[in-house]
């Protein structure tokens, strides 16, 4: 499927991990975790599809696969760092939308990739990102589960673990189900960035509230940068960060193969 719009879809992959060592190579339905998300990436209909990486293991686990693969340092604190170090080293440029598809994300849809490449491309704003409505009140009292609110014009004005908004007098008698006329969000960690931002962002001291949150997106708005956010167009299923996560892309991909 092809693109009405120009992106490059870039995956950084790390890997050493502290839940799951080697997370990028683990395999599902036979085949390495990182091709799966590559081959997402290919679906969307980037121009380039680049993964960039600090271990020649993954740079093997690739061969093949259509997607170019860079190799880059290995002291990179978050994956932010790693496709700006990307950026340079292509020389895409400033102007260029580089979509951010981690590389624990084997189902990510490409509706999905596309439309955080299109919310950027339409934006004047240096940074995107998606948003899916929040289904249940457990998912809003779960740390592991980001929310976001934003404003009128569609721009994130923060990013919590901690239930936000907060409907007052709907929670004051019941906190068992979710008051109907507000607007919960659950926040879909994918991002597309303009090539000359990344640089920038990951020059950006750390700040309070992301130190807090550990959420590296607000360290953008702390500094003043505006992300615009758009609802994902289909369901966008969580990525892979545990043992249980990874058994259940599993029982997914053996679902979706005997359709």
């Amino acid at each position: 499927m092809t693109s009405a719009i120009d992106f490059v879809v870039a995956i950084p992959a790390r890997f050493g991990s502290t839940r799951l060592p080697g997370k990028p190579l683990l395999p599902i339905a036979g085949t390495p975790m990182i091709v799966h998300v590559a081959r997402r990436a290919l679906q969307a209909g980037a121009r380039e599809v680049v993964v960039a990486t600090d271990d020649q293991r993954i740079v093997d686990a690739l061969a093949g696969s259509g997607v170019d693969v860079v190799l880059t340092r290995a002291d990179h604190a978050s994956g932010t760092d790693r496709l700006a170090e990307l950026a340079a080293l292509r020389n895409w440029d400033k102007a260029t939308i580089v979509v951010n598809l981690q590389g624990d994300e084997p189902l990510a849809p490409a509706s999905g990739i596309r439309a955080v490449a299109m919310a950027l491309a339409a934006s004047v704003s240096p940074m995107a990102t998606l948003a899916t409505p929040l289904q249940s009140v457990e998912e809003l009292f779960d740390p592991n589960c980001v929310k976001l609110v934003r404003d009128a014009a569609n721009h994130a004005l923060y990013f919590s673990r901690a239930p936000i908004p907060w409907p007052r007098d709907a929670f004051i008698p019941d906190r068992a189900s979710l008051p109907t006329d507000t607007p919960f969000l659950r926040h879909v960690g994918i991002y597309a960035y303009r090539a000359g931002f990344l640089g920038t962002l990951a020059a950006l001291p750390r700040t309070p509230l992301e130190m807090a949150e550990s959420l590296e997106q607000l360290r953008a708005l702390e500094h003043g940068h505006s992300i615009v956010v758009a609802m994902a167009p289909e369901p966008f299923p969580a990525g892979v960060d545990t043992p249980a996560d990874l058994a259940r892309v599993e029982t997914i991909l053996a679902l979706q193969e005997k359709r």
